[in-house]
């Protein structure tokens, strides 16, 4: 297979099959209301100035981060974010370090880039965590960039700063930088997180306004890189997109003007979600997940046939969730816990019913 021909099957079925009544395969959080955004219409600039980012904005994403804004760089998304963060860290045949399981897209991305992919190992009986031994042990000295995700996706583990230290020292021994996905991270609302950017010069991290903050239509992600990474960034960006939505922009800025409402917003929904899908799983001897503590996703283990059973919710409930197979654990399941709570009911009490249909003789 050449470059050229790869693509993310994913992208395609999220697109083409994942929308239903009670869509569960989404992972964000609910649409944030954009009434509730301190902003006008009333002379608001179409167009911005141009140059590397909008100042305010890379001044204000830093500024929530306790990041500088010459390691800022603004991108469409977290997926954009994840491919320039890439493309500006490997070169093609470059070894990369990727998690297994994890995200399709950052998977195809890397070898769309020509990357050479090693795999280390998430494991369910572990709760998805990730080892720093298994790191140490699975990385090589070719090894460029290590690639994690923080909270797991699909999973939602969580690696805690002690973990990722240890993980930056053993691939800053390899001449590797460490790339994290951080766009679930701001679900952990129960711990005392903070960005891995502050671990060393070789983190790079990405994130958006997509996932936790419910924005996804604002399309405003970001990496944080040392400065001279960055500036490498910017030019690559040149590339893909030769100017921003200011709109875009401007909104996303007034959004961290007041960005402790809206996460507030969100903890409250996943309160009452997380302890319904807890109580979901609890009551599932035919599901088999680490017990939800925190983010926006579960990933349990299926007995029936876990594309008999997406198949059966789509086709009979009106019901969507992630088939495994697009994490490469096609006995799996993916849940998007973010929907409205009567959603959530609703897609879970379907999916019980399905698991009972197909258990049935």
């Amino acid at each position: 297979m050449t470059q050229r021909t790869i693509s993310s099957e994913y992208m395609y079925w999220a697109k083409t099959h994942s929308a239903a009544k009670y869509n569960l395969a989404i992972s964000d959080i609910s649409q944030y209301p954009l009434s509730e955004i301190p902003f006008t219409l009333d002379g608001l600039p179409i167009t911005g100035s141009g140059g590397y980012g909008y100042p305010p904005l890379l001044e204000a994403i830093g500024g929530a981060y306790g990041v500088p804004a010459a390691s800022v760089v603004t991108s469409f998304g977290t997926s954009m974010a994840n491919h320039i963060a890439m493309a500006a860290a490997i070169e093609p045949g470059d070894e990369v370090l990727v998690e297994f399981p994890t995200y399709e897209l950052i998977l195809s991305t890397a070898k769309y880039l020509g990357a050479s992919v090693r795999r280390v190992q998430r494991r369910l009986e572990n709760g998805f965590r990730i080892d720093a031994d298994e790191v140490r042990r699975s990385i090589s000295p070719k090894t460029k960039l290590v690639i994690l995700t923080n909270l797991h996706n699909p999973s939602s583990a969580y690696t805690d700063e002690a973990t990722m230290r240890e993980i930056g020292k053993t691939a800053a021994l390899a001449g590797a930088n460490v790339l994290v996905d951080e766009v679930y991270l701001d679900a952990a609302f129960s711990k005392n997180t903070r960005s891995s950017f502050h671990l060393g010069d070789q983190f790079i991290v990405t994130s958006s306004l997509t996932k936790v903050y419910g924005l996804s239509g604002l399309r405003c992600g970001w990496i944080f890189a040392n400065p001279a990474l960055a500036k490498k960034m910017w030019r690559l960006i040149d590339l893909f997109n030769s100017s921003p939505v200011h709109i875009s922009e401007l909104i996303s800025l007034a959004v961290f003007s007041d960005r402790q409402k809206v996460l507030k917003r969100s903890k409250a929904l996943l309160e009452t979600n997380g302890r319904l899908i807890r109580e979901f799983l609890a009551s599932r001897s035919d599901l088999r997940a680490p017990e939800y503590e925190h983010g926006l996703v579960v990933f349990p283990k299926v007995s029936a046939d876990a594309e008999k059973l997406c198949s059966l919710l789509r086709e009979t409930y009106e019901t969507s969730i992630v088939p495994g197979r697009f994490f490469e654990m096609p006995e799996h399941i993916r849940i998007g816990i973010g929907r409205e709570h009567a959603v959530l009911e609703a897609g879970l009490r379907n999916i019980g019913k399905a698991l009972g249909t197909l258990a049935a003789p």
